[in-house]
């Protein structure tokens, strides 16, 4: 399938999207947190993919070649200078709320659920982005500060950060009543 698609058929080529596509989507939008920009970068992901194709030489599989390709795009897309200077505003204030879009904003769980999804959508994207790297991808912090331009001290710090905040949304709320009387 692979050598017709690098040929152009249009079939393989619409095999391979299908195949790849929700993983390579779910990893971007995990990583940048705002579903358009996570689709603005999917399909600049999957043109790469489709663009690079013959490049792709087969000495790793070839979702974890496209992972690479989306996790680029993602992180150039945070270090912009415009999204690391609102990223670095945001996290030299601490004590400002940040008016995150609608569907990502959440002060803690629903008492009905604690959700991975939600607690990480309640991170900036560059804190978001760490964690899913380190903890998921399994990124060194030597890797994760050299491709965000940083120092391993960024990488160490916004993953420490991140933890904490995680812990804060996902303890309960001391000054809640107890369901029951007593």
């Amino acid at each position: 399938m692979l050598c017709r698609a690098r040929r152009g058929e249009e079939a393989a080529q619409s095999a391979l999207y299908r195949a790849l596509a929700p993983a390579t989507f779910a990893l971007v939008q995990r990583l940048v947190g705002v579903r358009a920009t996570a689709e603005d970068l999917f399909q600049e992901t999957m043109l790469s993919m489709f663009v690079e194709l013959d490049s792709f030489r087969g000495e790793a599989p070839l979702g974890a070649w496209v992972r690479r390709i989306a996790v680029s795009k993602c992180l150039m897309y945070l270090r912009s200078p415009w999204q690391r200077a609102r990223l670095e505003w945001y996290a030299d204030a601490e004590d400002v709320e940040i008016d995150w879009p609608a569907s990502l904003a959440t002060h803690g769980p629903a008492p009905e659920s604690l959700d991975v999804e939600r607690a990480l959508a309640s991170l900036s994207p560059t804190a978001r982005a760490v964690v899913w790297l380190f903890e998921v991808e399994g990124y060194s912090h030597e890797e994760i500060a050299r491709a965000f331009g940083r120092t391993v001290s960024f990488s160490k710090s916004q993953l420490a950060r991140a933890h904490r905040r995680l812990r804060e949304w996902y303890e309960p709320s001391t000054d809640r009543q107890p369901c029951t009387p007593t």
